[in-house]
């Protein structure tokens, strides 16, 4: 029997090698080159990646990149105090927006997820509580195809059981390890991807490394 073949990282037009999972898409390539895995330590921008990713359970991500401008403008730019606030009637006209997905469970999971947040950070700051699960630095793996990346990790899975624990909604292991994974606090670009030396740069560049 032959081995089905490994997804290793594919050379592109630009003469740059990259993760194969963006594809060709437009879109995905350039989320992939400047988004994902870059060490972000903004507790904003952390909340958004989480409640977005909470989303895309049983979707693919790409669906909810394209509609992230639509979940931006629906849910106050995922401020979280605003999003906080948001109260039944809020919540049934998010039903309605045929630009978002409509999921109650999800809606109001973000809304019951956001004031847990201001509870995080104002104990100890959101950013610095997610990143003490791998020590204020990302993980930098050297994974030469994708069949070597797991899908969760004992890191993954006990910051997924502390969040639930706390009241955060729509937070597996899996969803969180894909969230370490979009933040840089774990570095998945294969090895031969150009990004992968990239991200790590950034993170240097970051004064946290």
């Amino acid at each position: 029997m032959t081995n089905a073949p490994r997804r290793i990282a594919i050379p592109h037009p630009d003469g740059k090698r990259r993760c194969p999972w963006p594809g060709q898409d437009a879109a995905y390539v350039a989320y992939h080159d400047d988004e994902w895995g870059v060490p972000e330590f903004d507790s904003r921008a952390l909340f958004e990646k989480l409640v977005l990713d909470g989303f895309q359970a049983g979707l693919s991500w790409i669906s909810i990149l394209r509609k992230r401008e639509n979940f931006r403008r629906a849910f106050a730019g995922f401020d979280p105090e605003s999003v906080a606030g948001f109260n039944a009637a809020k919540i049934e006209s998010l039903m309605q927006d045929q630009g978002i997905v409509r999921n109650r469970a999800k809606i109001e999971g973000a809304v019951a997820s956001a004031r847990i947040y201001l509870e995080i950070e104002a104990r100890q700051g959101f950013s610095a509580y997610l990143w003490d699960f791998v020590d204020g630095k990302p993980t930098v793996n050297a994974f030469r195809a994708l069949d070597e990346v797991p899908a969760k990790t004992p890191v993954s899975e006990r910051l997924a059981k502390d969040l639930k624990g706390r009241g955060f909604k729509f937070c597996g292991p899996t969803i969180v390890y894909a969230f370490m994974q979009a933040v840089g606090m774990v570095n998945d670009h294969l090895v031969d991807c150009w990004r992968h030396e990239a991200c790590q740069q950034a993170d240097q560049q970051s004064g946290r490394a």
